[in-house]
Protein backbone atom coordinates (compact mmCIF):
# COMPACT_ATOMS: atom_id res chain seq x y z
CA UNK A 1 0.00 0.00 0.00
CA UNK A 2 1.41 3.18 -1.07
CA UNK A 3 0.65 6.20 1.26
CA UNK A 4 -0.52 9.70 -0.50
CA UNK A 5 2.86 10.73 0.09
CA UNK A 6 4.53 8.11 -2.07
CA UNK A 7 1.90 8.36 -4.74
CA UNK A 8 2.58 11.69 -5.03
CA UNK A 9 6.65 11.43 -5.55
CA UNK A 10 5.54 8.36 -8.05
CA UNK A 11 3.76 10.32 -10.49
CA UNK A 12 6.45 12.83 -10.37
CA UNK A 13 9.15 10.53 -10.97
CA UNK A 14 7.46 9.47 -13.83
CA UNK A 15 6.42 12.83 -14.98
CA UNK A 16 9.98 13.54 -15.02
CA UNK A 17 10.40 10.68 -17.37
CA UNK A 18 11.85 8.38 -14.79
CA UNK A 19 11.60 4.06 -15.81
CA UNK A 20 9.40 2.36 -13.91
CA UNK A 21 12.26 0.40 -12.63
CA UNK A 22 14.59 3.33 -11.75
CA UNK A 23 11.31 4.04 -10.06
CA UNK A 24 11.26 0.91 -7.63
CA UNK A 25 14.76 0.92 -7.34
CA UNK A 26 14.92 4.82 -5.69
CA UNK A 27 11.52 4.21 -3.86
CA UNK A 28 12.07 0.95 -2.71
CA UNK A 29 8.66 -0.63 -3.87
CA UNK A 30 7.93 -3.73 -5.86
CA UNK A 31 7.65 -2.83 -9.68
CA UNK A 32 4.05 -4.39 -10.02
CA UNK A 33 3.46 -1.84 -7.33
CA UNK A 34 4.49 1.15 -8.88
CA UNK A 35 3.15 0.00 -12.67
CA UNK A 36 -0.73 -0.06 -10.47
CA UNK A 37 -0.69 2.94 -9.18
CA UNK A 38 0.68 4.88 -12.41
CA UNK A 39 -2.28 3.03 -14.42
CA UNK A 40 -4.89 4.33 -11.33
CA UNK A 41 -5.75 0.93 -10.28
CA UNK A 42 -5.03 1.56 -6.24
CA UNK A 43 -6.38 3.84 -3.88
CA UNK A 44 -3.59 5.22 -1.87
CA UNK A 45 -3.60 4.84 2.04
CA UNK A 46 -6.04 1.87 1.48
CA UNK A 47 -5.30 -1.17 1.73
CA UNK A 48 -6.54 -4.09 -0.68
CA UNK A 49 -8.03 -6.76 1.28
CA UNK A 50 -6.93 -10.24 0.82
CA UNK A 51 -9.98 -12.01 1.25
CA UNK A 52 -13.73 -11.18 1.10
CA UNK A 53 -15.15 -7.95 3.53
CA UNK A 54 -17.45 -10.09 6.46
CA UNK A 55 -19.35 -6.42 7.29
CA UNK A 56 -20.86 -6.79 3.30
CA UNK A 57 -23.60 -9.57 3.99
CA UNK A 58 -24.73 -7.31 6.50
CA UNK A 59 -24.69 -3.56 3.89
CA UNK A 60 -28.06 -4.02 3.07
CA UNK A 61 -29.97 -4.20 6.36
CA UNK A 62 -27.86 -2.03 8.39
CA UNK A 63 -28.76 0.56 5.49
CA UNK A 64 -32.52 -0.10 5.38
CA UNK A 65 -33.15 0.03 9.41
CA UNK A 66 -30.93 3.34 9.54
CA UNK A 67 -32.95 4.61 6.59
CA UNK A 68 -36.50 3.85 8.19
CA UNK A 69 -35.27 5.39 11.86
CA UNK A 70 -31.85 7.22 11.50
CA UNK A 71 -31.57 7.87 14.93
CA UNK A 72 -31.14 4.26 16.24
CA UNK A 73 -28.34 3.67 18.03
CA UNK A 74 -25.80 1.57 17.00
CA UNK A 75 -26.08 -0.39 20.05
CA UNK A 76 -29.32 -1.23 19.37
CA UNK A 77 -28.25 -2.23 15.82
CA UNK A 78 -25.97 -4.48 16.77
CA UNK A 79 -27.89 -6.05 19.31
CA UNK A 80 -30.12 -7.07 16.18
CA UNK A 81 -27.45 -8.32 13.66
CA UNK A 82 -26.40 -10.29 16.74
CA UNK A 83 -29.27 -12.24 16.41
CA UNK A 84 -28.40 -12.33 12.60
CA UNK A 85 -24.79 -13.96 12.52
CA UNK A 86 -22.94 -10.91 13.37
CA UNK A 87 -19.41 -11.96 14.15
CA UNK A 88 -17.74 -8.55 14.01
CA UNK A 89 -17.24 -6.50 17.33
CA UNK A 90 -19.42 -3.66 18.04
CA UNK A 91 -16.44 -1.59 17.06
CA UNK A 92 -16.10 -2.47 14.05
CA UNK A 93 -19.77 -1.87 13.16
CA UNK A 94 -19.55 1.81 14.59
CA UNK A 95 -16.45 2.11 11.82
CA UNK A 96 -18.20 0.86 8.96
CA UNK A 97 -21.57 3.09 8.96
CA UNK A 98 -18.67 6.32 9.76
CA UNK A 99 -16.63 4.75 6.79
CA UNK A 100 -19.46 3.75 4.55
CA UNK A 101 -21.60 6.55 5.18
CA UNK A 102 -24.97 4.21 6.09
CA UNK A 103 -26.16 6.90 8.42
CA UNK A 104 -28.74 9.20 6.53
CA UNK A 105 -29.50 12.47 7.33
CA UNK A 106 -32.53 13.19 9.10
CA UNK A 107 -34.93 15.35 7.14
CA UNK A 108 -37.47 16.05 10.21
CA UNK A 109 -34.90 17.27 12.25
CA UNK A 110 -32.31 19.35 9.71
CA UNK A 111 -35.67 21.45 9.09
CA UNK A 112 -35.96 21.88 12.72
CA UNK A 113 -32.30 22.91 13.36
CA UNK A 114 -31.24 23.86 10.15
CA UNK A 115 -33.53 25.22 7.98
CA UNK A 116 -32.58 28.79 6.70
CA UNK A 117 -33.79 31.69 9.47
CA UNK A 118 -35.82 35.15 8.24
CA UNK A 119 -34.81 38.08 9.39
CA UNK A 120 -37.90 39.31 11.75
CA UNK A 121 -38.29 43.48 11.93
CA UNK A 122 -38.63 44.90 15.15
CA UNK A 123 -40.49 48.08 15.89
CA UNK A 124 -39.15 50.79 18.04
CA UNK A 125 -41.40 49.85 21.46
CA UNK A 126 -42.79 46.87 19.98
CA UNK A 127 -41.93 44.01 21.69
CA UNK A 128 -40.54 42.37 24.91
CA UNK A 129 -39.54 38.69 24.64
CA UNK A 130 -39.41 36.82 27.80
CA UNK A 131 -37.15 33.47 28.78
CA UNK A 132 -36.92 31.31 31.93
CA UNK A 133 -33.11 30.47 32.71
CA UNK A 134 -32.58 27.61 34.80
CA UNK A 135 -28.99 28.25 36.72
CA UNK A 136 -27.12 25.06 38.14
CA UNK A 137 -25.45 24.73 41.61
CA UNK A 138 -26.82 27.39 43.29
CA UNK A 139 -24.99 28.72 46.57
CA UNK A 140 -26.05 26.31 49.54
CA UNK A 141 -27.07 29.01 51.78
CA UNK A 142 -29.38 30.17 49.36
CA UNK A 143 -31.77 26.88 50.37
CA UNK A 144 -32.91 26.30 46.53
CA UNK A 145 -31.59 22.98 46.07
CA UNK A 146 -30.12 22.45 42.83
CA UNK A 147 -31.03 25.00 40.31
CA UNK A 148 -31.88 28.41 40.42
CA UNK A 149 -34.46 29.91 37.92
CA UNK A 150 -33.59 33.11 36.25
CA UNK A 151 -36.39 35.45 34.46
CA UNK A 152 -34.77 37.51 31.44
CA UNK A 153 -36.46 40.18 29.64
CA UNK A 154 -35.17 41.98 26.61
CA UNK A 155 -36.50 45.09 24.41
CA UNK A 156 -36.40 42.94 20.67
CA UNK A 157 -35.63 46.27 19.24
CA UNK A 158 -32.62 47.91 21.41
CA UNK A 159 -31.63 44.49 23.12
CA UNK A 160 -31.60 45.91 26.45
CA UNK A 161 -32.13 43.01 29.08
CA UNK A 162 -32.87 42.98 32.49
CA UNK A 163 -33.50 39.65 34.70
CA UNK A 164 -34.76 38.30 38.02
CA UNK A 165 -33.94 35.63 40.13
CA UNK A 166 -36.24 33.61 41.69
CA UNK A 167 -36.43 30.03 43.26
CA UNK A 168 -38.91 28.72 41.20
CA UNK A 169 -41.04 29.30 38.16
CA UNK A 170 -44.64 29.38 39.33
CA UNK A 171 -46.75 32.19 38.13
CA UNK A 172 -46.92 34.09 41.58
CA UNK A 173 -43.28 34.22 41.10
CA UNK A 174 -43.16 34.44 37.38
CA UNK A 175 -45.10 37.95 37.67
CA UNK A 176 -43.17 39.43 40.61
CA UNK A 177 -40.19 38.64 38.54
CA UNK A 178 -42.36 40.44 35.28
CA UNK A 179 -43.05 43.33 37.55
CA UNK A 180 -39.07 43.95 38.80
CA UNK A 181 -37.98 43.51 35.56
CA UNK A 182 -40.18 45.81 33.27
CA UNK A 183 -39.22 48.63 35.87
CA UNK A 184 -35.91 48.27 35.36
CA UNK A 185 -36.52 48.05 31.41
CA UNK A 186 -37.77 51.42 32.33
CA UNK A 187 -41.42 50.84 30.96
CA UNK A 188 -43.69 48.26 28.79
CA UNK A 189 -43.65 47.40 25.28
CA UNK A 190 -47.31 46.63 23.22
CA UNK A 191 -46.15 42.94 23.50
CA UNK A 192 -45.08 40.35 25.39
CA UNK A 193 -43.84 36.98 23.88
CA UNK A 194 -43.33 34.02 25.86
CA UNK A 195 -42.46 30.25 24.40
CA UNK A 196 -45.00 27.70 25.76
CA UNK A 197 -44.66 27.87 29.45
CA UNK A 198 -47.73 26.61 31.42
CA UNK A 199 -47.80 29.25 34.02
CA UNK A 200 -48.93 31.14 30.37
CA UNK A 201 -50.63 29.20 28.00
CA UNK A 202 -51.76 25.74 27.14
CA UNK A 203 -48.75 23.95 25.84
CA UNK A 204 -50.90 22.65 23.29
CA UNK A 205 -52.95 25.14 22.14
CA UNK A 206 -50.90 27.77 22.52
CA UNK A 207 -53.93 29.80 24.07
CA UNK A 208 -53.82 32.08 27.06
CA UNK A 209 -54.59 30.95 30.89
CA UNK A 210 -57.46 32.82 32.43
CA UNK A 211 -54.96 33.75 35.32
CA UNK A 212 -52.58 34.71 32.77
CA UNK A 213 -54.71 37.10 31.11
CA UNK A 214 -55.51 39.32 34.25
CA UNK A 215 -51.76 39.90 34.64
CA UNK A 216 -51.63 41.04 30.63
CA UNK A 217 -54.73 43.82 30.81
CA UNK A 218 -53.28 45.26 34.30
CA UNK A 219 -50.11 45.61 32.37
CA UNK A 220 -51.89 46.50 28.99
CA UNK A 221 -49.89 44.15 26.66
CA UNK A 222 -50.83 41.99 24.08
CA UNK A 223 -49.17 38.11 24.65
CA UNK A 224 -47.63 36.36 21.66
CA UNK A 225 -47.09 32.61 21.99
CA UNK A 226 -44.08 31.27 19.88
CA UNK A 227 -45.35 28.07 17.55
CA UNK A 228 -44.12 25.13 18.58
CA UNK A 229 -40.70 24.45 18.24
CA UNK A 230 -39.92 27.45 16.64
CA UNK A 231 -37.58 29.06 19.58
CA UNK A 232 -35.54 30.97 17.16
CA UNK A 233 -38.58 33.36 17.19
CA UNK A 234 -37.48 34.69 20.35
CA UNK A 235 -33.54 34.60 19.32
CA UNK A 236 -32.97 38.20 20.54
CA UNK A 237 -33.50 36.78 24.72
CA UNK A 238 -31.97 33.38 23.74
CA UNK A 239 -29.04 35.14 23.02
CA UNK A 240 -28.75 37.25 26.82
CA UNK A 241 -29.36 33.95 28.14
CA UNK A 242 -25.60 32.58 26.97
CA UNK A 243 -24.63 36.13 28.01
CA UNK A 244 -25.33 35.78 31.63
CA UNK A 245 -24.86 32.39 32.10
CA UNK A 246 -21.25 32.21 31.13
CA UNK A 247 -20.34 35.95 31.81
CA UNK A 248 -21.98 35.98 35.28
CA UNK A 249 -23.49 33.32 36.49
CA UNK A 250 -20.01 31.12 35.71
CA UNK A 251 -18.07 33.18 37.91
CA UNK A 252 -20.48 34.12 40.91
CA UNK A 253 -18.93 33.53 44.20
CA UNK A 254 -20.50 31.07 46.66
CA UNK A 255 -20.21 33.55 49.35
CA UNK A 256 -22.79 35.66 47.74
CA UNK A 257 -26.42 35.73 49.16
CA UNK A 258 -29.31 36.16 46.91
CA UNK A 259 -29.47 39.64 47.44
CA UNK A 260 -26.06 40.28 46.83
CA UNK A 261 -26.37 37.77 43.45
CA UNK A 262 -29.57 40.32 42.18
CA UNK A 263 -27.52 43.59 43.14
CA UNK A 264 -24.31 42.13 41.09
CA UNK A 265 -26.62 40.73 38.10
CA UNK A 266 -28.48 44.32 37.79
CA UNK A 267 -24.88 45.80 37.61
CA UNK A 268 -23.89 43.46 34.81
CA UNK A 269 -26.94 43.95 32.84
CA UNK A 270 -26.40 47.74 33.01
CA UNK A 271 -22.33 47.84 32.57
CA UNK A 272 -21.77 45.23 30.09
CA UNK A 273 -25.24 44.90 28.42
CA UNK A 274 -25.93 48.61 28.18
CA UNK A 275 -22.49 49.30 26.91
CA UNK A 276 -23.12 46.97 23.68
CA UNK A 277 -22.16 48.61 20.51
CA UNK A 278 -25.17 48.14 18.02
CA UNK A 279 -25.72 49.13 14.22
CA UNK A 280 -28.24 51.36 13.20
CA UNK A 281 -29.49 53.87 10.48
CA UNK A 282 -27.26 57.10 12.10
CA UNK A 283 -24.44 54.63 12.62
CA UNK A 284 -23.30 52.54 15.29
CA UNK A 285 -24.77 53.43 19.20
CA UNK A 286 -24.36 51.72 22.10
CA UNK A 287 -28.12 49.82 23.86
CA UNK A 288 -28.62 52.13 26.40
CA UNK A 289 -28.87 54.95 23.71
CA UNK A 290 -31.09 53.26 21.48
CA UNK A 291 -33.11 52.31 24.08
CA UNK A 292 -33.93 55.50 25.39
CA UNK A 293 -35.93 55.81 21.78
CA UNK A 294 -38.08 53.08 22.16
CA UNK A 295 -41.35 54.59 23.14
CA UNK A 296 -42.28 52.04 26.22
CA UNK A 297 -45.51 52.77 27.88
CA UNK A 298 -44.90 53.69 31.97
CA UNK A 299 -45.40 50.55 34.29
CA UNK A 300 -48.65 50.69 36.36
CA UNK A 301 -48.13 52.41 39.54
CA UNK A 302 -48.45 49.04 41.69
CA UNK A 303 -47.36 45.45 40.55
CA UNK A 304 -50.05 43.31 40.08
CA UNK A 305 -51.68 41.48 43.16
CA UNK A 306 -50.74 37.92 43.48
CA UNK A 307 -49.42 36.11 46.56
CA UNK A 308 -45.50 34.91 46.26
CA UNK A 309 -45.55 32.09 49.30
CA UNK A 310 -41.91 30.52 49.98
CA UNK A 311 -41.14 28.00 52.76
CA UNK A 312 -38.51 28.11 55.35
CA UNK A 313 -37.13 26.94 58.58
CA UNK A 314 -36.98 28.94 61.58
CA UNK A 315 -33.95 29.32 63.58
CA UNK A 316 -33.38 28.39 67.37
CA UNK A 317 -33.53 32.44 68.35
CA UNK A 318 -37.19 32.14 66.45
CA UNK A 319 -36.28 34.02 63.53
CA UNK A 320 -37.06 33.47 60.12
CA UNK A 321 -34.58 34.77 57.42
CA UNK A 322 -36.27 35.98 54.32
CA UNK A 323 -35.01 38.38 51.58
CA UNK A 324 -31.50 39.12 52.93
CA UNK A 325 -33.87 40.44 56.47
CA UNK A 326 -34.67 38.09 59.72
CA UNK A 327 -38.77 38.15 61.49
CA UNK A 328 -39.66 36.86 64.63
CA UNK A 329 -41.91 33.79 65.43
CA UNK A 330 -43.91 32.35 68.68
CA UNK A 331 -40.99 30.15 70.59
CA UNK A 332 -42.94 27.25 70.07
CA UNK A 333 -41.79 26.81 66.10
CA UNK A 334 -37.91 27.59 66.76
CA UNK A 335 -36.24 25.13 64.43
CA UNK A 336 -39.91 24.14 62.41
CA UNK A 337 -41.19 25.35 59.21
CA UNK A 338 -42.78 27.96 58.34
CA UNK A 339 -44.63 29.63 54.74
CA UNK A 340 -43.57 33.27 54.00
CA UNK A 341 -46.23 35.03 52.18
CA UNK A 342 -46.93 38.32 51.31
CA UNK A 343 -48.30 40.43 47.57
CA UNK A 344 -46.11 41.82 45.25
CA UNK A 345 -45.23 45.17 46.35
CA UNK A 346 -46.96 44.73 49.70
CA UNK A 347 -45.99 46.09 52.82
CA UNK A 348 -46.67 43.64 55.04
CA UNK A 349 -45.49 39.80 55.12
CA UNK A 350 -47.30 36.74 56.98
CA UNK A 351 -45.73 33.82 58.66
CA UNK A 352 -47.98 30.57 58.92
CA UNK A 353 -47.22 26.94 59.93
CA UNK A 354 -47.26 24.19 57.80
CA UNK A 355 -50.88 23.84 58.61
CA UNK A 356 -51.78 27.29 56.82
CA UNK A 357 -52.39 29.47 60.78
CA UNK A 358 -50.61 32.75 59.91
CA UNK A 359 -49.06 32.95 63.66
CA UNK A 360 -46.99 36.32 62.99
CA UNK A 361 -47.32 39.66 60.67
CA UNK A 362 -44.71 42.09 60.08
CA UNK A 363 -44.38 45.18 58.17
CA UNK A 364 -41.68 43.79 55.29
CA UNK A 365 -37.59 45.59 55.41
CA UNK A 366 -36.05 46.52 51.98
CA UNK A 367 -34.12 43.67 50.75
CA UNK A 368 -31.00 43.04 51.83
CA UNK A 369 -31.03 45.43 54.73
CA UNK A 370 -29.68 42.65 57.19
CA UNK A 371 -32.38 43.68 59.77
CA UNK A 372 -33.91 41.98 62.57
CA UNK A 373 -38.14 42.84 62.94
CA UNK A 374 -39.20 41.27 66.10
CA UNK A 375 -42.64 41.46 67.96
CA UNK A 376 -42.37 42.76 71.16
CA UNK A 377 -44.87 39.76 72.42
CA UNK A 378 -42.18 37.15 70.56
CA UNK A 379 -39.88 38.81 72.44
CA UNK A 380 -41.17 38.16 75.89
CA UNK A 381 -42.16 34.48 75.39
CA UNK A 382 -38.60 33.43 73.91
CA UNK A 383 -36.89 35.41 77.17
CA UNK A 384 -39.80 33.27 79.28
CA UNK A 385 -39.28 30.06 77.61
CA UNK A 386 -35.32 30.40 77.39
CA UNK A 387 -35.53 31.03 81.33
CA UNK A 388 -37.37 28.22 81.73
CA UNK A 389 -35.23 25.74 80.37
CA UNK A 390 -32.33 27.08 81.99
CA UNK A 391 -33.37 26.16 85.16
CA UNK A 392 -33.19 21.90 84.39
CA UNK A 393 -29.90 21.67 85.34
CA UNK A 394 -26.65 20.65 84.21
CA UNK A 395 -27.37 18.11 81.21
CA UNK A 396 -26.10 14.53 82.14
CA UNK A 397 -22.51 13.69 80.38
CA UNK A 398 -22.76 10.54 78.11
CA UNK A 399 -21.31 7.93 80.61
CA UNK A 400 -22.32 9.23 83.72
CA UNK A 401 -23.29 6.68 86.28
CA UNK A 402 -27.26 6.69 87.31
CA UNK A 403 -28.18 3.85 89.60
CA UNK A 404 -31.91 3.05 90.42
CA UNK A 405 -33.18 5.80 92.92
CA UNK A 406 -35.72 5.18 95.79
CA UNK A 407 -38.63 5.32 93.32
CA UNK A 408 -37.30 2.90 91.37
CA UNK A 409 -36.27 0.52 94.17
CA UNK A 410 -39.83 0.70 95.76
CA UNK A 411 -41.87 0.14 92.43
CA UNK A 412 -38.96 -2.99 92.12
CA UNK A 413 -39.52 -4.23 95.59
CA UNK A 414 -43.69 -4.25 94.59
CA UNK A 415 -43.19 -6.17 91.39
CA UNK A 416 -40.89 -8.72 93.89
CA UNK A 417 -43.97 -9.29 96.45
CA UNK A 418 -46.38 -9.73 93.55
CA UNK A 419 -44.28 -11.93 92.17
CA UNK A 420 -43.64 -13.98 95.37
CA UNK A 421 -47.64 -13.82 95.75
CA UNK A 422 -48.31 -15.21 92.61
CA UNK A 423 -46.18 -18.17 92.81
CA UNK A 424 -47.89 -19.09 96.09
CA UNK A 425 -50.91 -19.13 94.51
CA UNK A 426 -50.16 -20.68 91.51
CA UNK A 427 -48.28 -23.63 93.02
CA UNK A 428 -50.62 -26.95 93.26
CA UNK A 429 -51.72 -28.65 96.43
CA UNK A 430 -50.89 -32.42 96.57
CA UNK A 431 -52.00 -35.08 98.80
CA UNK A 432 -49.69 -37.68 97.25
CA UNK A 433 -47.51 -40.07 99.56
CA UNK A 434 -43.99 -39.29 100.14
CA UNK A 435 -42.33 -41.71 99.92
CA UNK A 436 -38.06 -42.22 101.52
CA UNK A 437 -35.42 -42.86 99.79
CA UNK A 438 -33.75 -43.66 102.64
CA UNK A 439 -34.95 -47.43 102.73
CA UNK A 440 -33.89 -48.19 99.09
CA UNK A 441 -30.43 -47.00 100.16
CA UNK A 442 -29.82 -49.20 103.11
CA UNK A 443 -31.45 -52.30 101.17
CA UNK A 444 -28.69 -51.65 98.58
CA UNK A 445 -26.00 -51.31 100.90
CA UNK A 446 -26.60 -54.49 102.67
CA UNK A 447 -26.72 -56.38 99.14
CA UNK A 448 -23.12 -54.77 98.67
CA UNK A 449 -22.09 -55.77 101.99
CA UNK A 450 -23.53 -59.47 101.26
Amino acid sequence: MLTWEDDLEVHALRRRGWSISAIARHTGFDRKTVRKYLAGGGEPGVRARSGPDPFDPFVDYVTARLTEDPHLWARTLFDELEQLGFGLSYQSLTRNIRARDLRPVCEACRTATQRPNAVIPHAPGEETQWDWLELPDPPASWGWGKTAHLLVGSLAHSGKWRAALAPSEDQPHLVACLDRVTRGLGGVTRVWRFDRMATVCDPGSGRVTASFAGVAKHYGVSVAVCPARRGNRKGVVEKVNHTAAQRWWRTLADEATVEQAQVSLDRFAAVRGDTRLRATADGRSSVAVVAKTEPLAPAPASPYLVIVSETRTASRQALVSYRGNRYSVPPELAAAQVVVSHPVGGQFCDIATTGGIVIARHRMAADGLGVMVRDSGHVIALDTAAMATATTGRPHRRKERIPPGPAAKAAAAQLLRLDAETIQTSTPSTNSTVIDLSAYERAARNRTIQ
